[in-house]
């Protein structure tokens, strides 16, 4: 199991680290800067983080020695705007890095980096330098693209097949789901069974206007995909060909999703009450997990506090490579790990800021 977590927050990185059966938070890096995405490259050990500094833009750094040092690299640049865009087009500025992941296990310094407004980026030199994936980023359907928690559509699941790492899947939000079979070359519009009862009843099935919320697949079984949408939970066994609706407890709406590495019919899910209130069910923080595909799921509550608001984002939700450690950090500050997958929780700290993401170390 990961002994070290990493939680990207509003006001730094901070790592966390099991000594001696404890769970100790160690001093932030980029103390008062808002960490968007923190990707540990199990590859090679080097620690990437992407920060958002609002007025001075978005910047990356990169870490060799586990975070005690850091150096800066470059950020992906979009192209030069035409000047002929729709009217109401986003503009081909970065805005945020919305998640790093790194590419197939014999492609060493190969990284991807999805975006607001919508680009996917890779590198093939652990971020020296960065391409825009023209052939995603020209397709005619990104017309059709829109904001969902953002004013412009934005690329936060990313899942590189791990038997063929130029099969690339991806999440939108809200732009439904892709993939490449060639590295990047060509992509295809993915997804059905999703639907979007938020859009005019001719554009429900609509696969290109979906809002996902989070999309993952199973390291052992990369044909396995779930799929947590702003208007329900889905599986699919086909390699997100096609997806089946999902019931869980609670509520069917929430932001993050984790699948088990070695066990595809075993995922959580942190359910809350959707659009405008955005907290809890029944203000009570609660993870759901099944473990057989969907048919049944358990509610999982024990060392989880029971009266709270707190609100679990895309990436505030990781299970490490053994599928027993789970973490999960909340839009409070709080975070909790599970040492026995889910069945309880043990509160590491309450007080940190507004968490963004948590990854454990490989």
């Amino acid at each position: 199991m990961s002994d070290r977590l990493f939680v990207a927050t509003r006001k730094g990185l901070f790592a966390v680290e099991r000594s001696a059966g404890r769970w100790i938070v160690g001093e932030p890096s980029f103390l008062g800067d808002p960490v968007s995405a923190v990707l540990p490259d199990a590859r090679d050990g080097t620690l990437y983080a992407a920060l958002n500094l609002g007025h001075f833009g978005v910047k990356m750094r990169r870490s060799t020695d586990g975070g005690k040092t850091w150096d800066e690299h470059a950020v992906p640049t979009y192209p030069p705007q035409p000047e002929n865009l729709p009217e109401g087009a986003p503009p081909w500025k970065l805005v945020q890095i919305w998640v790093l992941e790194s590419g197939g296990a014999s492609e060493t310094g190969v990284l991807w980096a999805g975006t607001n407004p919508g680009g996917l980026f890779r590198s093939v030199d652990r971020g020296e330098t960065w391409t825009l994936n023209e052939s995603l980023w020209n397709r005619p359907e990104r017309a059709e693209w829109f904001g969902g928690g953002y004013d412009s559509p934005g690329i936060h699941s990313i899942c590189v097949d791990p038997r063929d790492s130029r099969v690339v899947t991806v999440g939108i939000s809200c732009g439904g789901v892709w993939r490449t079979r060639d590295g990047g070359s060509t992509w295809q519009l993915l997804g059905k069974g999703l639907k979007a009862p938020y859009m005019p009843p001719e554009r429900v099935d609509d696969p290109n206007i979906q809002d996902v919320h989070r999309l993952v697949s199973c390291r052992s079984r990369p044909e396995v995909f779930w799929l947590q949408h702003h208007a329900g939970v889905y599986r699919s066994g086909d390699r997100a060909e096609s997806f089946e609706t999902v019931q869980p407890p609670l509520s069917s709406f929430g932001f993050a999703v984790a699948v088990d590495p070695n066990d595809a019919q075993t995922a959580w899910f942190v359910p809350a009450i959707k659009d405008e209130t955005r907290v809890p069910v029944g203000a009570q923080l609660a993870v759901t997990r099944t473990r057989d595909g969907g048919a049944t799921f358990d509610v999982l509550r024990d060392g989880l506090p029971g009266s709270s608001y707190d609100l679990v984002y895309r990436h505030g939700l990781d299970v490490d490579a053994s599928g027993q450690r789970l973490a999960i950090g909340s839009t409070t500050g709080g975070l909790w790990i599970s040492e026995n997958r889910g069945d309880s929780w043990h509160c590491v700290s309450a007080h940190l800021p507004p968490i963004h993401a948590v990854r454990f170390a490989a």
